[in-house]
């Protein structure tokens, strides 16, 4: 049976130390800094999803274990199975996935983490559902949360449902730190590539309140006399 601990020691095996040193720095590992105190190993992520697809049988039990580990890399394979799984499975094995991974969410604890994962496992199970969770989410005083709840909505974005991520766009809108300011501008910026007259609409309601990270990532595909004037504003 496929194991955390075959897994953990395959990754061990293609650790790279001086790699390790520069991505640590890359993800802000310092003291006083979002990802304070991570541990990398060094892998590059076409490693990390080759690992994820060689052990996507991997017992969610394992991958949870893994989930728990202290270096960024076992943890960012963890999630990457959970979504391989998680597009193969039936309705109980998502929801068994979806919650694990929100009881979890601890450890999923910088903005590559819940990017790769966040959109298949928490947008993809609320697809159908009632989205309540990401409003609990946005409202917790806890940066990963808010950024799971806001990252999520890409799932309904592709499916041309815009109504949730302007919803919590807007309760993110006065956000401090520049993490949830991109990861608002992304998602309506994604919004704008699928619809720019409700993206245009959203700007030219919120002027004088969007931080001006969040503007320019919205404004980003936009022609450019339309994102002088957005920026001017």
């Amino acid at each position: 049976m496929l194991t955390a601990r075959h897994l953990l020691t395959r990754l061990h095996a293609l650790a790279d130390p001086i790699r390790a040193v520069g991505v640590a720095r890359f993800f802000k590992t310092g003291p006083g800094e979002y990802g304070a105190g991570d541990k990398f190993l060094g892998l590059t992520m076409p490693q990390q999803r080759a690992l994820a697809r060689e052990f996507r049988e991997l017992p969610l039990p394992e991958a949870e274990h893994l989930l728990g580990s202290p270096w960024h890399e076992s943890r960012a394979v963890a999630l990457v199975i959970w979504t391989l799984q998680f597009a193969k499975a039936g309705p109980a094995g998502r929801q068994a996935i979806y919650e694990r991974y929100l009881n979890n969410r601890r450890f999923v604890n910088n903005w590559d983490l819940v990017d790769i994962s966040c959109p298949t496992i928490v947008g993809g199970y609320l697809q159908d559902k009632n989205r309540e969770p990401l409003y609990k989410l946005a409202a917790e005083n806890h940066l990963w949360s808010q950024r799971i709840s806001i990252v999520s909505t890409l799932a309904f974005i592709r499916k041309g449902q815009f109504q949730d991520t302007f919803a919590i766009a807007e309760l993110l809108l006065t956000h401090r730190h520049d993490l949830i300011q991109k990861a608002v501008g992304w998602m309506l910026r994604e919004v704008g590539k699928r619809n720019e007259a409700a993206l245009e609409e959203f700007l030219t309601d919120h002027h004088g309140q969007l931080p001006r990270t969040t503007l320019r990532y919205a404004t980003e595909r936009l022609p450019t006399e339309r994102r002088a004037w957005h920026m001017r504003k």
